[in-house]
């Protein structure tokens, strides 16, 4: 009898539900059982901003340490948390299809950000979301928050804040995207590297796990994050960084081709590097280290010297 696959999960509504997803698609193509093990990580326990600790990884090494204790088989993220350096003894086996990477607006009365009066408090713990939203002038009072999504939202039912910014598949994954006033286009606010895509990670040494769960990948989900995790990493920006970056697989005059846009901020908004590229989706990371390479030669890194915006508990 196949033994059943111990899943790592982080304890959220959020990351449960999207282990869960994972666990189905597990079942329905691999024919495995699967349970899931929630882990807890430094990001679930400290409630300091994301940016004094570091963010890239605070919800990601607990998860990665059980994985290699054996005390779990795979390990599922969400991508965007994901470190850019490769993590010894750990494959990164799998990036199903993604969700709508798109962010959203929470917002009381049904507005949209246009529609919010000057000085309207908005709340994230994002400063790629703060400087764009900065860098719209629109004169909103951009305050930081953190917490889940049912905290977030609370915030705005309750008052404390007139609207909240949230990435929209975390909202589809929990069923609740009508709770949404406002999808932001990308125009407007690109997204996280990675953002909507999930992470299934297994070791590395476990040959026959990293060969099935490969059945699970989406290879124009995986081009577009390797292509924009190649700009996040070219940039050494860290996922605290006012950066953002998506790619799409586009039909071009000779097939398929990949699309990525990217913009490096200041963290007040006020000044910002925005480019584009296209190429081979085969070229996926090769794409995206041009783009970084060229918005590094015009300035992208000093912008993102300035200090850190001061981000609310």
């Amino acid at each position: 009898m196949t033994a059943t696959l111990r899943l790592g999960t982080r304890a959220s509504a959020l990351a449960t539900t999207q282990s869960g997803l994972v666990a189905d698609l597990i079942r329905q193509r691999l024919g495995r059982e699967v349970e899931l093990v929630t882990i807890t990580t430094e990001g679930d326990v400290n409630g300091a901003p994301l940016a004094t600790l570091g963010g890239t990884g605070v919800f990601v090494s607990a998860l990665r340490d059980a994985l290699l204790r054996g005390e779990v088989d795979v390990a599922v993220h969400s991508l965007k948390d994901l470190p850019t350096t490769p993590a010894e003894g750990i494959a990164l086996a799998a990036v199903p299809t993604r969700e709508d990477p798109r962010d959203v607006v929470v917002a009381r009365n049904g507005m949209t950000l246009g529609e919010l009066p000057q000085g309207s408090r908005v709340g994230t713990g994002s400063p790629r979301r703060a400087a764009q939203l900065e860098a719209l002038g629109l004169g909103l009072d951009v305050a930081g928050v953190r917490g889940n999504v049912d905290t977030r939202i609370g915030k705005v039912a309750s008052g404390e804040y007139d609207a909240v910014l949230l990435a929209r598949a975390g909202l589809a994954r929990l069923g609740r995207v009508d709770e949404a006033t406002e999808v932001l286009d990308p125009l407007q606010m690109l997204p996280a590297p990675g953002q909507g895509a999930l992470a299934i990670e297994c070791r590395d040494d476990d040959a026959d796990l990293v060969a099935g769960l490969a059945a699970l990948d989406d290879p124009a989900t995986r081009a577009a994050v390797t292509a924009e995790r190649a700009v996040l990493a070219t940039l050494e920006a860290g996922c605290s960084a006012p950066l953002g970056a998506l790619a799409e697989v586009v039909e071009g005059e000779d097939g398929d081709e990949l699309w990525v846009r990217a913009i490096a901020l200041s963290h007040d908004g006020g000044l910002s590097v925005r480019m584009s590229a296209t190429g081979p989706v085969a070229d996926a990371a090769g794409v995206g280290h041009r783009l970084a390479s060229d918005m590094l030669a015009d300035g992208a890194a000093d912008l993102m010297e300035a200090p850190v915006r001061k981000q609310q508990a």
